[in-house]
This record gives structure tokens, sequence and C-alpha cells, in this order.
């Protein structure tokens, strides 16, 4: 079933690889016994469907998720249900690809306004006296 991201933007399924493993943590002996965790690795060579913007933005918000070969590995096994982990791990993708769509706005260089230097240079010489007020008299001889 592909991955849907919002609503034109899904990964078909060939491009995402789920395998099964033993959890650790509590469960008792069904920990031991039974596959539950998930890992949901998807292959972003192989996307098409992502632009090289968004990619390198991926890249850089997996962080430590991004294996050697340029695959995304996500690991879900808070749950003792295997389909809960799947759905998990699924959407925790899914939303680091959504934060990957996101443009970052470019920031425009303003220069301060006449009204902010009068006030930060106020605000200075309040602080000055402020300061000064709390220095010791001088000795008087």
């Amino acid at each position: 079933m592909p991955l849907v991201i919002h609503g034109s933007l899904t990964l078909p399924d060939r491009e995402l690889e789920e395998s099964f493993v033993r959890a650790a943590g509590p469960g008792g002996q069904n920990v031991n016994k039974v596959s539950s965790a998930v890992q949901l690795r998807f292959r972003l060579q192989e996307n098409t469907s992502l632009s090289p913007a968004a990619k390198q933005r991926l890249c850089a918000l997996a962080g430590h998720r991004l294996t050697d070969e340029g695959a995304i590995l996500i690991t879900a096994r808070t749950s003792r249900s295997q389909e809960r982990n799947r759905a998990e791990a699924r959407e925790r993708l899914a939303d680091l690809i959504r934060r990957a769509l996101i443009e970052p706005v470019q920031r425009h260089k303003t220069r301060p306004t006449r009204a902010s230097k009068e006030r930060r240079l106020d605000w200075k010489s309040k602080r000055g006296t402020a300061k000064a007020r709390r220095a010791r008299p001088p000795l008087e001889d």
C-alpha cells in the first residue's frame, strides 16, 4: 500500500522496504517470541517524486537515521503490536518528508529604523545611569 504524504504526493511501495525484528524492552515472553519491531527503509536515491532540494533537506533532517547507502532507516518498537509499530514507522517517515517539503524562507537584510536606534541609545543611557548610581561615592579629603 503506497504511503500518502499529502493529497498529491505518495510514495510507491517499491521505494519502501519493511522488515520485522524482535523488539527489546517490556513485553515478557511475547518480546522473545514475536518480531513486533518494524524497520522501515526508504531508498532516497530511487525516489522520483521528490525534488532534489527536498531530498537534500530530507538528508539533513534525517540525521543519524541516514545510512551509508543513502537510505533512511526508521525503527518503531514502542508498541507490542506489529501493525501499530508499522503504522507508527510509516507516519514518522511521512512527517519527516512533510517537514523536508517546506522550503525555508530567505531572510532579506533590513536596516534598523531611526526610532529603533533612538530607543536603543535611550535604553543604553538609562542603563548606564542606573549602573553609575550603584558605584561607591568618591572619598572626600
